[in-house]
């Protein structure tokens, strides 16, 4: 029977004790000292950086303790010259830039080591600084005072610079989304929903993250774990010898995924399947069920769009979005579809074949694809993500990357030895326009993992946390840390990279560009801050496209003993992965994305919405006891809600911004001159002007598909459709542009999660975004 695999987990009274305590205290208040006796003691060198030698929590608190005081007064008297202003720029907003600048670099080094080293920055240690400085810094968005102020003098201005508007923008929506313009009996309920909602969202991810524990199956037989990755065997490895096991599969994201691609006994792929999607359904454990905690979300959170004005939730998201509506959501959603789906029946039918040539005799099931997928892709294109390892050493890929950079952008990295960090392993970097001898910006790289001193996590292995932006008002420049939990060097060889691995490195550091090279002058609006979030992660998509031509990747590997680069072979071969089941993948992003805007867009109950979407996303059928919205933790817990969609937007707009450097290099155009257009816009502008227009700059025109789906290798047909559709509502993009993004800077979709965990453990087995 589907269940009795649940049957045996009885939940311990420990564990309902933990879910219990987890329920009082979600929203829970810190309460810390406002000044300690280091309270002096702001954690900086001499020169300006973080003083990591010198730190304990002990001076981080109390920094950040008299720092959020400070922020707060400032507020308080800043709000006093704005009734009265006649210049708000510099009576109110530049007089918060220097307040952010003060607060914002210990927060961030507090950020900082919480990902990079735990000993010294504790998980509750974490939540204590950051309950603290997120409060003192939310005090002007929720300041009526200075919410007046930016309207009054964006009316007053007849004309403003990109960078002026955008930051009033911010200041006024803000405001608006947090209720500045509601009064009376209205006030007073958004009031309770709003502590109400948190709690729901915390008791959600407390049972999830419950769920999560509760289920393990141990392998003791060495011959069903033969093909696995090494990496893998390590981390399900119970004893001492990763070699001889036994070894325990349990859910955590970076287990349960590799171990769903290698295992090749289907009884235990099946298992693992059934108890991955049956989390928190009830089903065999009445009090993990999250059903309830589920409608109780949708409804605060309709509640709380009505009240703002907003017909429903995934309306009111939509003002910090790009793509501007729902119904453009929508119509890119059902654009792409047509051509994903038709190809998903094929690559199943496909893979069907495989396997039954390969001797399976049954039909493909759910808990089937991911395995047979992976061999097949192996059989086509001989590419196994750990056997080209020796092809990817982090000295030579590293050095490739910074190289093209100096390229496309005309800079210079380089690494200073002068400079304290946390750990022996972590570098700092200098980065330098080519002709001059002053940084413009730094940054940290910490790239090895670190056993329980670093968050483990398997799709996304790597953060980008932006420790202080570019403020004109300060002269401060930018300064940002780079985290990551590639393999260390060990038995004489180099850290060695998977292709995905590589893949994440060029992302992160393309995301991290943005941050380090604006050329903005507000802090508010710079670099990552201000963002839409559809077009957040535009600029890390597209670094990550390099890794596809094959002069670029050849320059990028190298064998780490005799530095032979990739066969032309596996070259050509990488660019054939990118579309192998591209149908099966697409469908399964669109599907998420259109649920989660089903889900805060109706009233209908959550299953139902599931059981009508299923088939015209899925070519295979329904499980009846399939639950899984009820462990969709990123749009219930944390700020992804009616935002799922926003990844595939990103990609769509990254695919055709690294087509123009396709046709530059294919044609008789200069790449440099188009990596200058490209800092100069994307890179330099960053939050300061609305990303449809910063694409136009660039590129001359409005966004196209066509380059994704041809990246994809997708039908040609939906290119057409959707390119007339995007040339109908582009266009309102501009005509009506969301104001600002609610996401103050790309790290603060993290920094919101994270007040709500309550334990170490538990934060593992959660943070897989950033």
């Amino acid at each position: 029977m589907a269940l009795s695999f649940l049957r045996s987990n009885v939940i311990t009274q420990n564990i309902k004790k933990q879910l219990y305590q987890n329920k009082r205290n979600a929203g829970y208040v810190v309460l810390i000292p406002e000044i300690g006796e280091d309270a002096d003691n702001t954690l900086l060198s001499k020169n300006g950086l973080p003083e990591f030698n010198d730190f304990t929590i002990e001076k981080c608190i109390a920094t950040i303790s008299k720092q959020s005081l400070e922020y707060e007064n400032g507020t308080r008297q800043i709000e006093q010259v704005a009734a009265n202003s006649k210049n708000a720029f510099v009576d109110v907003f530049k007089p918060f830039e220097i307040l952010d600048s003060q607060l914002e670099l210990t927060w961030g080094m507090a950020k900082t080591l919480y990902l990079g080293n735990s000993s010294l920055m504790p998980t509750k240690s974490y939540i204590q600084v950051h309950e603290r400085a997120h409060k003192a810094r939310s005090s002007k968005f929720n300041s009526i005072p200075i919410f007046q102020a930016a309207v009054t003098e964006k009316n007053r201005l007849k004309k403003l610079t990109d960078e002026e508007r955008r930051l009033l923008d911010k200041y006024i929506l803000e405001g608006k989304l947090n209720g500045l313009e509601v009064k009376g009996i209205k006030r007073e309920r958004l009031d309770i929903i709003l502590p109400t909602l948190q709690k729901e969202r915390q008791t959600f991810r407390d049972k999830v993250n419950i769920a999560n524990k509760i289920f393990t199956s141990t392998i003791k037989d060495r011959n069903l774990i033969k093909e696995f990755p090494q990496t893998l065997v390590k981390d399900m490895a119970i004893g001492v010898d990763s070699d001889k096991g036994p070894w325990k599969l349990t859910l955590l994201p970076h287990i349960y995924e590799p171990f769903m691609q290698y295992c090749p006994d289907r009884d235990l792929r099946w298992n693992a399947w059934q108890a991955h999607v049956q989390r928190c359904s009830g089903y065999a454990n009445k009090e993990m069920e999250t059903a309830s905690n589920l409608e109780n979300i949708r409804r605060l959170r309709n509640e709380q769009a009505t009240i703002l004005g907003y017909e429903t939730y995934a309306d009111m998201s939509m003002e910090t979005k790009m793509a501007g509506s729902v119904e453009n959501v929508h119509s890119m959603l059902d654009s792409l579809l047509e051509s994903a789906r038709s190809m998903q029946d094929a690559e199943i039918e496909l893979l069907q074949r495989y396997a039954q040539e390969r001797g399976f005799e049954d039909k493909l099931e759910h808990w089937d694809i991911p395995y047979w997928q992976r061999k097949q892709k192996w059989s086509l294109y001989g590419f196994d993500e750990d056997k080209i390892r020796e092809y990817f050493p982090l000295p030579k890929v590293l050095n490739s990357l910074f190289s093209l950079c100096n390229t496309l952008f005309n800079i210079n990295i380089v690494e200073r030895t002068d400079v304290h960090t946390w750990h022996k392993d972590v570098k700092f970097y200098a980065i330098y326009e080519e002709s001059s001898d002053t940084p413009i910006a730094n940054f940290y790289f910490d790239p090895y993992a670190r056993q329980d001193e670093k968050i483990r996590i398997y799709d996304d292995a790597g953060w980008h946390i932006a420790i202080r932006n570019r403020c004109a008002s300060t002269g401060t420049s930018p300064l940002s840390a780079l985290i990551f939990n590639f393999q260390a060097p060990g038995d004489g060889k180099p850290s060695l990279l998977s292709f995905n691995e590589v893949t994440i490195l060029f992302q992160r550091f393309g995301h991290s560009l943005r941050h380090l090279l604006t050329k903005a002058n507000y802090s508010e609006v710079a670099g990552l801050s201000n963002v839409e979030w559809d077009a957040a992660e535009v600029c890390g998509q597209v670094m990550t496209h390099w890794l596809y031509d094959p002069s670029t990747v050849r320059r990028v590997s190298g064998h780490f003993s005799t530095e032979e680069p990739l066969s032309d072979e596996i070259v050509k071969n990488l660019q054939n992965i990118r579309g192998h089941m591209s149908g099966y993948n697409l469908c399964k992003e669109l599907y998420l994305s259109k649920l989660d805007l089903e889900l805060h867009s109706k009233k209908t109950f959550w299953r139902d919405i599931v059981r009508e979407m299923w088939p015209k996303y899925h070519a295979l059928p329904f499980d009846k006891y399939d639950s899984h919205p009820l462990s969709f933790t990123k749009i219930f817990c944390e700020e992804w809600g009616a935002a799922y969609f926003c990844r595939i937007w990103s990609r769509i707009i990254a695919a055709d911004i690294y087509s123009a450097f396709e046709e530059a290099r294919h044609g008789e155009n200069d790449v440099s001159a188009v990596g200058k257009r490209y800092r100069d816009t994307f890179l330099a502008v960053g939050g300061s002007c609305h990303p449809s227009e910063v694409f136009r700059r660039f590129r001359g025109r409005d966004p196209s598909p066509h380059a994704l789906l041809k990246n994809l290798s997708l039908p040609k047909k939906v290119v057409e459709e959707f390119e007339d559709l995007l040339n109908l509502q582009v266009p309102q993009w501009i005509k009506n542009p969301c104001n600002f993004t609610a996401m103050e800077e790309a790290n603060v979709i993290m920094q919101e999660e994270l007040i709500t965990i309550s334990s170490d453990e538990e934060l593992k087995q959660k943070l897989n975004q950033d």
